[in-house]
């Protein structure tokens, strides 16, 4: 499938998958509420991501794609592994003070590691093997290192956007999983399941 191709085919997937997950949320806990405020978050990136690939902005989407990541990861930890006290930290009113105190909250290994004992194992499973293919490579793009340096001096291959579009798509359906879960909706994993084994073109291997 040509680059064109993935992108229309990524289009769908997002209203289709948009379609699923337009639900209330499970309840009104803080819990419940920054969860799905991260969820949103990665969803948004991805939605940028994607046009920045189309545009064939590499560099920049890879950033973006970085954050759909954390935002994802972050979202998880707060609903399966963050302490009430954490919580309270990310809800507090904006201040230079409770921006201080939030700058203290786990960073993306510590978040994982506690989805290990404390959230779904397939969950947990995805975001490590993410973060052990990807990690590397997104943090290069973030502080501009080599990847970022040679890659904008010598171009970019089309295999490499479509694989980074591949990427940033297997994420989203992770995110959608989590968004059914905070609507209280678990069995409707497998209608997002479902959606994204229509479009095997545009999800990476893993999924």
């Amino acid at each position: 499938m040509s680059g064109t191709g993935i992108f229309e085919a990524s289009d769908k997937l997002a209203f289709e998958l948009q379609q699923i997950i337009d639900l209330p949320l499970y309840d009104d806990s803080s819990r419940v509420r920054v969860s799905d405020v991260a969820c949103s978050l990665s969803l948004e990136h991805w939605h940028a991501a994607r046009s920045l690939l189309r545009a064939g902005r590499l560099p920049s989407a890879v950033v973006i794609h970085r954050a759909q990541f954390e935002a994802l990861t972050r979202s998880a930890w707060v609903l399966f592994g963050a302490s009430n006290e954490q919580i309270s930290k990310l809800t507090a009113d904006l201040f230079i003070e409770s921006e201080q105190v939030a700058k203290n909250m786990p960073q993306i290994a510590q978040m994982i590691k506690s989805l290990e004992s404390n959230g779904p194992i397939q969950l947990y499973t995805a975001l490590v093997r993410f973060k052990e293919n990807c990690w590397k490579a997104l943090n290069s793009y973030a502080h501009a290192g080599i990847h970022p340096i040679r890659r904008h001096h010598d171009g970019y291959p089309l295999k490499l956007l479509e694989d980074v579009q591949r990427n940033a798509n297997g994420l989203a359906v992770i995110s959608c999983m989590q968004a059914v879960v905070l609507g209280g909706k678990q069995e409707l994993q497998r209608d997002v399941l479902g959606v994204a084994a229509k479009y095997p073109m545009c999800m990476p291997p893993e999924l």
